[in-house]
């Protein structure tokens, strides 16, 4: 092939290789060339993952050829070897024995080319061609093929320096753009000044406590701040700009037409350049205004916490009080409307078993009874709203609701009471109290929930037509009786076996109300 041939197609390739300025681009067109150019079967580019180091690998990142080849050629190689130690390309026209017959990437290959790609001293990578023909690669070839890899070396070697500092660039902006988070979420007042005392930098919340803007960087501190600030503190400014020295908590008023009074503590410190040397001032103020407020903000709260936990402790499961005290707002303590399912459990025959008795013994039964009860309300999740005398009052839907099983879980607890007064092994209702039952009468509906009293004693307890309604009901049931109400009966559905009973007229009720037996459990 005449040289003015090689020339004009290296020409022709050399444009190619100008025009892309990416790496992916570059090794596409070298290979895609040198293969067109050489009619090879077989044109792969090998780039060395760690250049710098001798542990380094070579890996496959560009094929044209639709032979398998290894996607890993070892450094170790002597055919590497060489290359690494002459930067010279080696050629092979024949298979035959050879200390470099690792040029041959696939079995049916007969010759072979493999050229050094490096950019001056530093190398980059391999471009292995391989022919099935022997003696493919002639003088032409060779000449084409050796000043088409070094141009692509220089090449490759400035698009991976480009597409470094673009990294590099990015890194930088992702630090700049977290570091501006920063700044932007700090409550504390941040102020930087340059080694001649003009405003650098301050963040978005020294924009607003100072009423600043973007047209005052650059401006002076001490004409933007002196007669907020005073002079004693600008002078302790001054002293530490040319000095280089910390000063640490500079307590003052903050007074400025178009602010808030601020209380702040200051504390100064130099502002350090990339070599060590000061490059100015920072200045970092805190609104202890705006710390007192948060304090008595987090003082509330805590106080609220604790409140709702001595409030509810005894008379809720833990996992109801932890999850009150982790969100108190749902506890409205001034008053709250909520919908709820309200029981008294009464003792009946509690009046001629206590006539004669000692009232420590009386005490000693009720406390027994209520000692057992409580904790089969607590563990359906009720809250025990108070005691009157031999009766308990208790609620579910309160202070937390629990949807539709408020009611279901109230049924529930009535039963297991029952259940708990009829067993053999109970521990309360023994000698003359063995023949004391229960009574509960239960309603659901809307009611208000809330702290009532004074600032000396305050409870929490439940109000309304469904709280009467309940307590109306109780006297109704006879022993062993479970007397709920239409509203009650529709939210517990069929998972209860009922007897409907004949509507009855109660105190506060123009018309007769709906009421049913629970009997059990379906």
């Amino acid at each position: 092939m005449e040289r003015q041939t090689v020339l004009n197609e290296l020409v022709r390739a050399s444009g190619r290789l100008s025009a892309e300025s990416d790496f992916k681009g570059l090794v596409s067109v070298l290979v895609e060339q040198s293969a067109d150019y050489s009619r090879s079967d077989l044109a792969c580019l090998y780039i060395y993952t760690n250049p710098e180091s001798s542990e380094g690998k070579l890996q496959l990142i560009y094929r044209r050829g639709i032979r398998d080849v290894p996607d890993v050629i070892p450094t170790d190689l002597e055919l590497i070897e060489f290359l690494e130690e002459c930067g010279e390309a080696v050629v092979l026209l024949s298979r035959k024995e050879s200390p470099f017959e690792g040029l041959f990437l696939s079995s049916g290959m007969k010759s072979g080319m493999a050229l050094p790609v490096k950019a001056g001293k530093r190398r980059l990578g391999v471009l292995i061609l391989n022919s099935r023909s022997e003696n493919h690669y002639g003088n032409d070839r060779f000449r084409y093929l050796d000043s088409l890899n070094r141009l692509a070396g220089g090449l490759l070697e400035n698009a991976r320096l480009m597409k470094e500092l673009k990294e590099y660039l990015k890194r930088i902006e992702a630090l700049e753009r977290y570091q501006e988070s920063i700044f932007k979420s700090m409550t504390n007042l941040l102020i930087t000044t340059d080694d001649e005392g003009c405003v650098r930098y301050f963040n978005e919340s020294a924009r607003k406590a100072f009423a600043l803007d973007d047209d005052d960087v650059g401006s002076r501190f001490s004409d933007l701040f002196g007669s907020g600030l005073g002079k004693k503190v600008l002078n302790t400014v001054d002293k530490a700009v040319n000095s280089g020295r910390e000063y640490a908590g500079i307590e003052g008023i903050f007074r400025k037409s178009g602010t808030v009074d601020m209380d702040y503590a200051l504390n100064l410190a130099p502002l350090m350049g990339t070599k060590g040397g000061k490059e100015g001032l920072t200045l970092l103020f805190t609104d202890q205004t705006r710390e007192r407020s948060l304090k008595a903000q987090a003082d509330t709260a805590v106080e609220q916490r604790r409140q709702i936990k001595d409030m509810f402790s005894r008379y809720l499961s833990k996992d109801l009080v932890k999850n009150l005290t982790e969100n108190p707002e749902m506890v409205k303590l001034g008053g709250d409307k909520k919908s709820a399912t309200v029981f008294f459990a009464d003792i009946t025959g509690y009046t001629a078993f206590s006539e004669g008795k000692d009232p420590e013994y009386i005490i000693e039964v009720l406390n027994a009874f209520f000692s057992e009860a409580v904790e089969i309300v607590i563990n359906n999740h009720g809250y025990i709203d108070k005691f009157i005398g031999d009766c308990i009052m208790a609620a579910w839907g309160v202070p937390m609701k629990s949807e539709g099983a408020d009611a279901v879980l109230a049924v529930t607890s009535a039963l297991q009471i029952h259940e708990l007064v009829r067993s053999r092994d109970r521990t309360f209702f023994r000698g003359n109290a063995s023949k004391l039952k229960i009574s509960v009468g239960m309603s659901s509906g809307p009611l208000v929930a809330g702290n009532i009293g004074s600032k000396r004693r305050m409870e929490y307890t439940v109000l309304g037509d469904t709280v009467n309604t309940a307590a109306r009901l109780e006297s109704v049931a006879s022993a062993e009786e479970i007397i709920i109400t239409r509203a009650t009966r529709d939210l517990i559905g069929d998972k209860f076996k009922l007897e409907e009973r004949k509507p009855v007229k109660v105190k506060g009720k123009e018309k007769p109300l709906e009421i049913f037996n629970v009997k059990g459990m379906n």
